[in-house]
């Protein structure tokens, strides 16, 4: 265990270590992603998503390696039993850092298909990171204000066509699609502005889930949901690598979709009130088990 290093050293190796992982995958993940271009062989270029897949994982691996090596995190997890590789999942979690991340790769690299979410449009330019994330079919999105909309209507849907893009192509692949329930990272203030019914999340955003479920169609086997609470309280990337996150406790649930959550969500009056419900209720489920995760005392 190299966590006990002083931070004035632990943090620039962690740091220097990560970046040479990325460099150590992404140069053969661009080069893999050049050779998928260029032949246009639809065996081909599947083989070559598998592959693709197999040195995201493994950078992944390295990484949750590197974090175990340079932290003292106490883990208390439970729901991993009974997940499969051969399903593909619709992974919902409430989100409160960007430590949420890794967290669910922790947990989920090489136990379920690869993980992938949808990222803003403006993170495609992050310097390696965001050809990427676009060379593992990772969809960007772009998000208009009613403003925006409202001076350019043609923009108007512009989302939902990149949602429906992008699970065409996760059809044709094992898959696991990520989304945050919420839309935002939760924060005191935004619970307050929004008048929240729940004790630890924000107000769900159920348009999101409804038209993912929609546009795979039978394309997903499982909804998993996932419950992150942090005891110590609000943490940042900055507090993982400086080894100042102490604790994290996850709760994973598998539920089954039920034919009735399908449904066209922007033109179908009764189906949306109908799964607004559904999903209402699961976040009220999902808030009882933060306010569990959150009081329980350590070690139980």
């Amino acid at each position: 265990m190299l966590a006990f290093l002083p931070a004035l050293i632990r943090v620039p190796l962690v740091v220097l270590l990560l970046v040479l992982n990325v460099l150590v995958h992404v140069l053969p993940l661009f080069a893999l992603t050049l050779l998928k271009l260029l032949v246009p062989l639809p065996a081909w270029r599947r083989r070559c998503s598998r592959l693709l897949v197999a040195i995201a994982e493994s950078w992944i691996g390295v990484n949750n390696a590197l974090f175990e090596l340079f932290t003292r995190i106490r883990w208390e997890v439970e729901g991993l039993d009974g997940l499969r590789r051969d399903a593909n999942y619709l992974v919902l979690a409430n989100h409160q850092s960007w430590v949420d991340i890794p967290v669910l790769q922790k947990l989920l690299n090489r136990r379920i298909p690869f993980l992938r979410f949808f990222l803003k449009s403006q993170l495609i330019w992050v310097p390696l990171l965001g050809p990427a994330w676009w060379a593992l079919d990772f969809p960007f999105m772009k998000r208009y204000s009613r403003e925006t909309l409202a001076k350019h209507p043609e923009l108007q849907g512009k989302d939902r066509e990149a949602t429906r893009r992008a699970c065409t192509k996760f059809r044709q692949m094992p898959v696991s699609v990520m989304n945050f329930v919420e839309g935002t990272r939760f924060t005191p203030a935004k619970h307050d502005a929004q008048g929240s019914p729940y004790r630890h999340l924000l107000k769900p955003r159920a348009g999101g889930v409804a038209f993912v479920l929609d546009a795979m169609g039978e394309g997903l086997d499982v909804i998993l949901e996932v419950a992150i609470a942090y005891p110590g309280g609000p943490c940042s990337m900055l507090d993982l690598v400086a080894g100042r996150l102490r604790e994290v406790r996850v709760s994973l649930r598998q539920r089954a979709i039920e034919a009735g959550l399908r449904g066209d969500y922007e033109r179908d009056e009764a189906f949306r009130q109908r799964f607004q419900a559904w999903v209402n209720e699961l976040w009220r489920e999902q808030d009882v088990r933060m306010v569990r995760l959150l009081q329980a005392p350590a070690g139980v």
